[in-house]
């Protein structure tokens, strides 16, 4: 993969989702009199509910044959420390994307804590390894360029469901391109493709085996005792994204997003049993 080519991915998934889901058809709206479905409708905000259902069996299969084990397996060989290393490491690589969104959306507080953050934990974290600056009483947040269109204005569109990326909308998806391209690890190996096939295709993987690892027991009991595992994940993605637009902290632990912003939730965790 080439320069340049990683931020058009977006797009083109976008396009291919929507010219399936017209091939595939939309859910049914419900009759114009039945105020109650219409709203219902409305709020779930996903009108080709048949596609996404279809792309998220799909997901589910991808899961179920190659991800979840491979997650089990990091989780039995790596101890806790190790991975929240790794957690911790993977969220300081994304510090320059999260601060110029924190620029952006003229969160100047905000911008000032997530440089500290960088500097600190580049340096007296180890490269990141180790969260210090949170014993300054710096705490992590995430920034996206799919929460800076939204606080800029732009509607999300529809719910879309996309396999390995996960929840998402069209907002989020073009945010996801704009995040990889104004990524600096993009820059730094411009002009050596060889090598930024390498860097990025290194982070990706380790980002989704760490994000899903993080994953496995939220998403374990959705599997087992939510009646539609579907609609109770379409559910948390989007009040989630709802609280991370509004920088609202979230009264639990965040729900399960998968990858749908494109830039998976690598926050540092406080250690799991």
């Amino acid at each position: 993969m080439r320069p340049f080519i990683l931020p058009r991915l977006a797009p083109a998934a976008l396009a291919l989702v929507l010219t399936g889901a017209a091939l595939s058809g939309c859910a049914t709206r419900p009759p114009a009199d039945d105020r109650e479905a219409v709203e219902e409708f409305r709020a779930t905000n996903d009108p080709i509910e048949p596609f996404n259902r279809a792309m998220y069996d799909v997901h589910q299969a991808i899961d179920t044959v190659v991800l979840r084990p491979v997650a089990i397996g990091y989780r039995a060989v790596l101890p806790q420390p190790v991975r929240t290393g790794i957690s911790n490491f993977l969220s300081n690589l994304r510090s320059p994307v999260v601060a110029m969104n924190d620029a952006l959306q003229g969160e100047t507080q905000r911008f000032g804590e997530t440089l500290g953050r960088f500097l600190l934990n580049s340096t007296l974290g180890v490269g990141g390894f180790i969260d210090v600056a949170r014993e300054f009483g710096l705490p992590p947040h995430t920034e996206d360029f799919g929460q800076t269109f939204a606080v800029a204005g732009i509607e999300e569109g529809p719910y879309l469901f996309i396999p390995l990326l996960g929840p998402s909308n069209p907002r989020d998806l073009l945010g996801f391109a704009a995040g990889i391209a104004a990524d600096p690890l993009t820059w730094l190996t411009f002009g050596h493709p060889d090598a930024m096939d390498i860097a990025n295709g290194v982070r990706a993987g380790v980002t989704v085996v760490s994000t899903r690892e993080s994953l496995l027991d939220p998403l374990d009991d959705v599997q087992r005792t939510s009646l539609d595992p579907y609609a109770t994940l379409r559910s948390a993605y989007r009040q989630q994204r709802a609280r991370e637009i509004a920088n609202t902290p979230a009264a639990t632990p965040a729900a399960p997003q998968g990858l749908g912003t494109g830039l998976p939730d690598t926050t540092p965790r406080s250690p799991q049993p």
